[in-house]
């Protein structure tokens, strides 16, 4: 073992990187003992461990696999557990990701028990893997285009695999050469930040956690290995295989324009999980609907200011912005001032008399009560000038959520109309009584397109659907528009105006007693 100084002169020793070789076996009798014999003998410079998982064979798979053990022909610790009701190929994986996870593993490598995958490429797939440069890397079989037919796979399988593999890389933005290997070496941390306990228990649960590695931004590469079909794979039946991946990806897909929600699917970073929260001044939208209506030079309070990516554009109008949200943002926002504010938990921080316009874009489907909200806005006036607050929020009987409950969903997701941060939901009717109802006169009502362009990015096909969207929307913009767009007015309280009354009486006294004593 290396050695290492701690800063005292004295040498602590390195730690080997712990690695587990995990073997799932199903009616493996005739291969077990020859797959962990052929495990090389040179990956003795890690801490390494074999575990074999015996998914309820009805042969004598655990046997075998226990005279290895027994027998000293396995080079390293092997550990064999016996599933006792069948878990199916990916419900064995879920077992074995577990153990390593809990027994603090740096990497786990997954070969098959039936031999199909070679155990003599593992120090290759743990290579980069262990230098830091991956979370994951894949052995493929297709990084020469016609290796794998040369190497005896079959021209359907082969087809197939291309197919379906084109299909995940366009629909998943990725760029493999094979997304159907079940020859894996993970990082164990990018595994432990997965929620793989809800994939499918059944072949493709490969597709489904390359998936979520996907999503979650993790570092994937790819190695050559050579092609070898065992027993096992005549488990899988090809098109009902196929079907399953091509389900999981475009769910996973949909998901990203929040048609649907799976929650095995929710791992996206931060960044990426707020596209369509980013600026929307490119093409029709609340904020720049918004933009255009807020006079150049006014004073402008932006709840829910996030980023400040609207007050940059207001600045450009020299218009002075107050953000207020309930999480910190940077010093460089853009905004003149900024409130960190729960509106859930308090009144309206701040005097809006002071403001020309509030802007309420995408804020109040948030809050539990944005009737409060609207009461104490509107009592916060104090000052009595033309405040105007423009509103924005999504519409919950757009044609794709009508859609989604005539076939019996109702699902929320990381964003959009049904955004799992969402506590209310709003129609046109009831998003204008939320107004009304609140003392507000309602000027403007206005149904704005769904966000094609951040979708499917600024490109002809968008801006069609986007001109498509606007001509539904005067057909019908309660059931075409994506969203709900409002200018209001509050009209005034009763505490202004009975102050307003007492200032006019005095006034109105001091003017008649003026007239009492002129003279005729």
């Amino acid at each position: 073992m290396m050695a290492v100084p701690d800063g005292m002169g004295v040498q602590a020793p390195l730690r080997k990187k712990r690695i587990l070789i995990f073997v799932v076996a199903y009616n493996a009798e005739r291969t077990i003992e020859k797959v962990v014999s052929r495990i090389p003998a040179s990956l003795s410079q890690y801490d390494t461990e074999i575990l074999v998982i015996d998914d309820c064979s009805r042969d004598q798979t655990f046997a075998r696999a226990h005279a290895a053990q027994k027998s000293g022909g396995c080079p390293f610790p092997l550990t064999v557990l016996y599933n006792l009701v069948p878990q199916g190929y990916g419900g064995n994986q879920k077992i074995g990701f577990h153990y390593a996870i809990e027994n603090g593993f740096d990497a786990v490598a997954l070969i098959h028990g039936d031999g199909q995958y070679a155990p003599e490429c593992l120090p290759d797939l743990l290579q980069s893997l262990l230098a830091g440069e991956a979370d994951v890397v894949l052995g493929s079989r297709m990084m020469t285009r016609f290796g794998a037919l040369k190497e005896g796979m079959p021209l359907y399988k082969f087809l197939g695999n291309r197919i379906l593999t084109g299909i995940q890389n366009r629909l998943l933005h990725a760029s493999l050469s094979e997304f159907h290997s079940g020859y894996r070496v993970y990082a164990v941390p990018a595994l432990s930040s997965l929620p793989f306990e809800r994939n499918t228990n059944d072949y493709h649960f490969d597709t489904e956690i390359l998936i979520q590695l996907l999503r979650a931004g993790a570092r994937v590469k790819e190695s050559p290995i050579p092609t070898y079909y065992g027993d096992e794979i005549s488990n899988v039946k090809g098109l009902k295989y196929a079907f399953n991946v091509l389900r999981s990806t475009l769910l996973s897909r949909a998901q990203d324009y929040s048609i649907l929600y799976e929650r095995k699917f929710d791992v996206s970073r931060p960044t990426e999980n707020n596209v369509f929260y980013q600026p929307k001044f490119h093409f029709e939208s609340p904020h720049r609907l918004a933009l255009e209506r807020v006079r150049p030079g006014s004073s402008v309070a932006d709840i829910g200011c996030a980023g400040g990516y609207v007050a940059q554009s207001l600045k450009q109008k020299q218009c002075r912005v107050t953000g207020i949200d309930q999480f910190s943002v940077d010093r460089d926002s853009n905004l003149d001032e900024f409130v960190q504010c729960d509106l859930d938990r308090g009144e309206f921080p701040v005097d809006a008399g002071r403001f020309d316009y509030v802007l309420l874009l995408d804020i109040v489907e948030h809050l539990r009560s944005p009737e409060r909200l609207l009461d104490t806005l509107r009592q916060a006036r104090r000052t009595g000038n033309d405040l105007t607050v423009i509103f924005s929020t999504g519409n919950v009987a757009f044609v794709v959520t009508r859609l989604g409950l005539s076939a019996g969903w109702f699902n929320y997701g990381v964003r959009g109309i049904l955004d799992l941060t969402h506590t209310r939901l709003f129609t046109f009717r009831t998003a204008r009584n939320l107004f009304e109802q609140s003392g507000y006169v309602v000027e403007e009502v206005r149904g704005v397109p769904a966000p094609f362009p951040l979708a499917l990015g600024d490109n002809m096909l968008s801006r069609l659907l986007l001109r498509l969207n606007r001509w539904l929307i005067k057909l019908s913009k309660s059931i075409f528009a994506y969203q709900i767009f409002m200018v209001c007015k509050p009209t005034p309280s009763l505490e202004w105006l009975l102050q307003k009354a007492h200032e006019a009486s005095r006034e109105k006294v001091k003017t008649e007693m003026a007239g009492v004593g002129s003279p005729d």
